[in-house]
């Protein structure tokens, strides 16, 4: 295969790998070459590739990716859960979007990262209080993009199901779901990165462990590479979740995907 088929093939990897190398590249010469920097006050990407692997060896990293991935996956998990039903109910009922858009809006526009401090004191330290931030940060995404999907449901197929005798049971799983699932996707991807700052802010309040307070330890210690070599982590996880959503899109919803890749 020619590099220019396997660019046909594959085009999103390959501009996408060729920016971040062009980034990488560019942040490596300036500091080497051009700008006399202190390694007190910044890094470079080598020395952080070298703390990254030498963090990988001493099996440390692993660990601390796993004990934030419990906080992360339950507190996304039930965002998930409670999300989008809100916002299904509220697209399809007006009364009930009446009494919760304000409420949720001031809440969505509010600063929940300060809440931290309170749900340390109402959980305690530990898991269930980083389950809890990530929850709050990431649960507006899928409330108010369900609410649009519902919204933007075509309502000539909404008719059909009705005039042919569909209850609302039908509308919801047979209309109304397939059409606002590309809207979840997308909400899924905001509240992806939501709920990483989440795990961050969490862990940096009520933890002594993981890769967010690993991060906050390094900081502290001003050892920069092995800071960015935890934030580098948060980002491939950011990146490969958010491709693992473009895949499941392509799956669940596969009309909408067809029409995002054009």
């Amino acid at each position: 295969m020619g590099l220019g088929a396997f660019y046909d093939q594959h085009p999103r990897l390959i501009l996408g790998v060729a920016s971040i190398a062009v980034l990488e590249g560019a942040w490596e010469l300036l500091l080497t070459y051009v700008v006399a920097y202190n390694p007190f006050f910044l890094t470079k990407p080598s020395l952080i590739a070298a703390a990254f692997n030498q963090q990988i060896i001493q099996g440390k990293l692993w660990k601390d990716i796993a004990i934030s991935s419990r906080a992360f996956a339950l507190g996304l998990a039930l965002a998930i859960l409670v999300g989008i039903p809100i916002g299904a109910v509220m697209g399809w009922r007006r009364r009930v979007e009446y009494a919760l858009d304000p409420l949720l809006t001031a809440l969505y526009a509010s600063p929940l990262v300060a809440l931290a401090p309170v749900l340390i004191i109402a959980f305690g330290v530990g898991l269930t209080a980083k389950a809890a931030l990530v929850f709050l940060l990431s649960v507006f995404p899928f409330v108010f993009n369900t609410f649009a999907g519902v919204r933007a449901t075509d309502r000539v197929l909404i008719n059909v199901v009705t005039s042919f005798g569909g209850k609302e049971r039908d509308l919801y799983l047979k209309v109304i779901l397939p059409s606002t699932l590309p809207y979840i996707v997308a909400g899924a991807r905001l509240a992806i990165g939501r709920a990483l700052v989440g795990i961050l802010v969490g862990e940096f309040y009520a933890a002594s462990e993981g890769i967010g307070f690993a991060i906050s330890q390094f900081g502290d210690t001003y050892r920069l590479a092995e800071m960015f070599s935890g934030i580098l982590v948060l980002c491939i996880a950011a990146v490969a979740l958010t491709e693992a959503l473009r895949k499941l899109e392509r799956v669940v919803a596969p009309w909408s995907a067809e029409q995002t890749s054009r």
